[in-house]
């Protein structure tokens, strides 16, 4: 099987990584794809935004999978388009991945499907902010109805804080959806979703805020781990069984079946599960932990559930013992980041048992020196027997790495976690 996999970012090197490890994976073509990547796949420029440029791509290279990482192509509609070319493709439709692009039409399947989430409301006019906040709080939810990389979310105590960043994406043309806070502890679950077949991977803990204690504004992510020690075998079930399928089944009877991965982000709280968000790709960072775990093969996973045979597979198996990832961000991340600075310590990252360095936002040089070109520019991932043996050698490769003014969250998978107790009413 030869797979080309679009996106340039640490997930992307993940997903190559994972692929390589598939006995049945002969090439892999990542595009347009980054310095790290580019040592374990061959490297090609694309717009991953061209649904022209993606089908020609696919087609010289003679693509047998085409996965498409980032959730931006995928709105676009660009694997409607290489689908339509002929070839199997791992992502969903833009009918379907409108669960991401549109979080208001995200909370109407919700809605018909019974599923539970924040109350909500969509604000579109600056005359309108003012009263609607009236009607929310002590603590706002303040986020961008459209795709937003992870930072158009605002969740603060503080009403001004709360208006002011309602006023600032109104003003860039935006509609505000304002959600009621949903307390208890966060919860990421990648589905493998063929139609109305759901396939669980791992659940995660991302770490959305920039500082350590969840502190600061709200990034990408800053670190994840994998699997949860404190998350019940019986409330995993209940996210795929009242969650997830009804979601799925619900896409399937609106005519815009998912097929790819379905990212349910959920908060644990006291009358069980609740939605905060469903993405329509893999997670970042929470990928990056998840496939370390993987002792299936990946591409069969992808190939089987874009060509609709997910049910006919058996379901992936999963190694023994903890995963966790931690992000080096450049220096004034989240904000706007310093780039250009020499990074040491990072050199062959990928091919080391128990870690692994992936490149999320890092170039090369003219002189063929590594450099930062983002602002979350490396992910470290430990691996070990439980999470404190992965955070171990995790932060201990994280101490190898240099660049000049970059950061990281310290407590990354160290936070005891405690799930509200269960109301009935």
């Amino acid at each position: 099987m030869r797979v080309l996999v679009i996106g340039s970012g640490a997930r992307e090197h993940a997903l190559v990584l994972a692929l390589r490890r598939d006995p049945s994976v002969t090439a892999v073509i990542a595009a347009p794809g980054n310095p790290g990547i580019g040592q374990h796949a061959e490297l090609r420029a694309v717009d991953p935004c061209s649904a022209e440029a993606v089908v020609a791509l696919a087609a010289d290279v003679a693509a047998d999978l085409v996965v498409i990482g980032p959730e931006v192509p995928l709105v676009l509609g660009i694997a409607d388009a290489v689908r339509a070319a002929g070839f199997p493709v791992f992502g969903p439709s833009a009918d379907a991945a409108r669960i991401e692009g549109s979080k208001a039409f995200a909370k109407d399947v919700m809605a018909v499907a019974g599923v539970r989430t924040a109350h909500s409301e969509i604000v579109d006019s600056p005359a309108e902010l003012d009263a609607a906040l009236d009607r929310f709080g002590p603590t706002w939810v303040v986020k961008d109805d459209g795709l937003a990389a992870g930072k158009g979310v605002v969740v603060t105590d503080d009403r001004r804080t709360a208006r002011d960043h309602g006023a600032e994406l109104l003003e860039q043309g935006h509609p505000v959806l304002l959600e009621s806070f949903l307390d208890g502890p966060e919860v990421s679950l990648f589905c493998l979703v063929d139609g109305e077949t759901v396939v669980p991977l791992l659940p995660a803990q991302d770490h959305k805020r920039v500082g350590d204690g969840d502190s600061g504004p709200n990034t990408g992510g800053m670190g994840a781990y994998t699997p949860l020690p404190w998350l019940p075998e019986e409330t995993l079930t209940e996210i795929v069984e009242d969650v997830v399928k009804p979601v799925a089944a619900e896409l399937v009877a609106r005519g815009s079946s998912f097929s790819g991965l379905l990212y349910a982000g959920l908060a644990i709280g006291a009358h069980g599960p609740a939605v905060v968000e469903f993405n329509c790709r893999f997670g970042d960072p929470e990928t990056q932990a998840v496939l370390a775990l993987l002792d299936s093969p990946f591409a069969e996973l992808l190939h089987a559930t874009a060509t609709g045979r997910l049910a006919e597979i058996d379901p992936p198996r999963w190694k023994d013992g903890s995963a966790i990832t931690v992000v080096l961000a450049a220096e004034n991340y989240p904000a706007r980041p310093r780039t250009g600075d020499v990074i040491s310590g990072a050199e062959d990252g990928a091919l080391a048992g128990d870690t692994l360095v992936l490149h999320a936002g890092t170039a090369l040089r003219e002189d063929r020196a590594l450099v930062s070109a983002g602002g979350r520019v490396l992910n470290v991932v430990g691996v070990g027997a439980d999470l404190a043996q992965a955070r171990e050698r995790a932060y201990a490769r994280l101490e190898r790495i240099k660049l000049p003014g970059s950061h990281f969250r310290t407590d990354i998978g160290a936070t005891e976690v405690v799930i509200p107790e269960r109301r009935t009413s």
